[in-house]
């Protein structure tokens, strides 16, 4: 029976489909053998449909960044580290210890005269650190890039807004050309909308699709055009701190030395894993997707949506949100994700179990049969986030950037627009730090520093996930949405938009909370309930700061500003850092 199944097998390029018709036979009665194949088939591994789908589609070479892999071994791969993440209890297992701190100079250790080559700067992650390493270079400094893959972009595009594209044209590491040129599809309106309570559209809010490849290519050219050098398929192995240099050993040995290590590594970054000591996340977001070819109605986006209430995913309960917009691949492709907010608990539904309830609930969402939809590819990611975010600096010399640095706000997932907006901010200061020799872990940390609108954000991602044991009514999560959208819809372009492009403001906030409760005072008990009350004790905290930095940056900084311009070196490094804090933590720094 097992050749049979085997022979079978070589026929039907769907394993599922033997299994199929043994179970046909069973059913018209074929005797004792047919029970005895019974017993085979509930040996048998039947492929899941995410398997045979992931499968089925051609593979292509991993590249660096989140959703690199698209493997169904690499899914895998990463349900395991998520497993793990949610099986342990406060602490993870203790990580390798990748940084070393040395005491005295490079020129007295054993790495002396070792080194291959000398930088001002070396950034370990080129997916999104080549942006920061071209900044830099830009401005002098003589900077490497060190890539664990080949540097280049992957085939799924990013959306975002035109607004944030064009802070890489002021800080001179890209042109308008060359933004217009990565541009692969345009599309307006954009939705938001929750389960049947009416939909709000916007326009230019993360309205285009960028091909990451074309992106990148252009900005490494630019890169290398100003002396930088990329090391790809150059993984970090070790770091060795000394009292005037970082010393980088990569897994093949090389040796490369620089005054300063940027780790864009991401999420996952070995050295922020030192860091943290194992520290299990705060918060999870999990986002699933595809991109598909077969989609007639493909002219608008959708910022967020959902479609249901509370779900139960695998042995957990999960609130289920969407993002979906047209891809540039061909008039009919689309790239749709879904996305949920989960505190890690044991029990937490896998990444594989999201992908089956993903393809059952994306024909109802975009109104089209799974069967008449081409795969092209299949998307996935883990996106941790914790509470004390930004991760201040913790050794002399090395600083995080982009994703490792936690300056993303925890709503969102990927944090490219993140480091659009701060990548000016973040490239003057590294500058500054390098050209005074601020390098010493405290002055570093005055580059990621508290920012009460970030951490203001974490009331929202608490109110987005599905508590597991809870008397709040299952569209509760819709609800509080609806209302909110709604009011700050009423209250216009100024409120509305900075939120969905991830800016928390004081005042906004302070009229979009008011007229909530103004218009829908009952909803306040389920919100105590859903988010407890350490956690809005917790918030309201982040709530005054807001207020505080706001206060600071539009009435202090205008005082202080010319006092700290005149200011020697040292003290002029650290309160132009202060007053970086106080603008972009009141997120004071967007301008509609």
């Amino acid at each position: 029976m097992v050749l049979l199944l085997l022979g079978l097998g070589t026929l039907y390029p769907n394993r599922a489909e033997p299994l199929r018709q043994l179970k046909r036979q069973e059913k018209r009665g074929h005797g004792r053998g047919i029970y005895c194949s019974q017993q085979v088939l509930s040996r048998v591994a039947v492929p899941s449909r995410t398997q045979r789908i992931m499968e089925g589609i051609p593979a292509n070479g991993k590249v660096g960044g989140a959703g690199g892999a698209n493997s169904y071994e690499s899914l895998k791969r990463l349900d395991r580290v998520w497993s793990d993440i949610c099986s342990a209890d406060k602490v993870l297992p203790e990580p390798p210890q990748v940084v070393s701190r040395i005491q005295g100079p490079l020129k007295d250790s054993e790495h002396s005269g070792k080194a291959v080559d000398t930088f001002d700067v070396i950034v370990c992650g080129g997916t999104l650190g080549i942006f920061v390493a071209t900044a830099l270079s830009l401005k002098g400094l003589r900077v490497g890039v060190v890539e664990r893959n080949i540097l280049k972009g992957r085939e799924q595009e990013w959306n975002i807004s035109k607004k944030e594209l064009l802070e890489l044209v002021k800080v001179g590491v890209l042109t308008e050309k060359d933004i217009n040129l990565s541009v692969a599809a345009k599309f307006n309106p954009n939705r938001c909308g929750f389960e049947g309570r009416g939909e709000i559209w916007v326009e230019d809010i993360l309205n285009l699709g960028i091909r990451p490849a074309m992106l990148l290519e252009t900005v490494k050219e630019r890169f290398t055009s100003l002396g930088g050098v990329i090391f790809e398929n150059c993984s970090l192995s070790r770091l060795y701190i000394y009292d005037d240099a970082a010393v980088l050993e990569a897994a093949d040995g090389k040796i490369l030395s620089s005054q300063l290590i940027i780790d864009a590594t991401g999420n996952f970054s070995p050295i922020v894993k030192q860091i943290r000591g194992g520290v299990k996340p705060d918060g999870v977001c999990l986002v699933v997707g595809s991109c598909a070819r077969g989609f007639n109605d493909n002219s608008s986006s959708d910022v967020i949506y959902s479609s249901s209430s509370v779900k139960q995913i695998g042995e957990s309960k999960a609130h289920l949100f969407w993002e979906a917009f047209p891809a540039g691949s061909g008039p009919k492709d689309r790239t749709t994700y879904m996305f949920t907010y989960l505190d890690p608990q044991p029990g937490c539904p896998k990444l594989e179990e999201l992908l089956e309830a993903y393809w059952d609930l994306l024909p109802k969402y975009q109104g089209v049969s799974l069967d008449n939809l081409e795969i092209l590819r299949v998307t996935y990611g883990i996106f941790p986030t914790f509470r004390d975010s930004p991760l201040p600096a913790a050794f002399d010399r090395i600083v995080q950037f982009g994703d490792a640095s936690g300056i993303q706000s925890p709503v969102s997932f990927g944090g490219f627009g993140s480091l659009t907006r701060h990548l000016g901010r973040l490239s003057e200061g590294i500058y500054e730090a390098i050209r005074g020799d601020f390098l010493d872990s405290h002055s570093l940390s005055l580059l990621n520093p508290y920012m009460p609108n970030l951490s203001a954000s974490w009331l929202f991602q608490r109110a987005m996930s599905a508590k597991q044991q809870t008397n709040v009514p299952q569209d509760f999560i819709n609800e509080l949405l609806c209302i909110n959208f709604q009011s700050m819809q009423r209250l216009g372009d100024p409120v509305l938009r900075p939120f969905l492009q991830d800016v928390i403001q004081f005042w906004p906030l302070t009229k979009t909370l008011g007229l909530v409760m103004f218009a829908k005072p009952q909803i306040l008990p389920c919100i105590f309930d859903q988010v407890g009350i350490p956690v809005l004790l917790d918030w309201s905290g982040h709530f005054f700061m807001l207020g505080l930095y706001t206060f600071l940056s539009t009435f202090v900084d205008p005082l202080v500003r010319p006092l700290v311009n005149s200011s020697p070196p040292g003290r002029k490094y650290k309160w132009k850092r202060y007053l970086e804090a106080w603008r972009y933590g009141a997120g004071l720094d967007y301008e509609l």
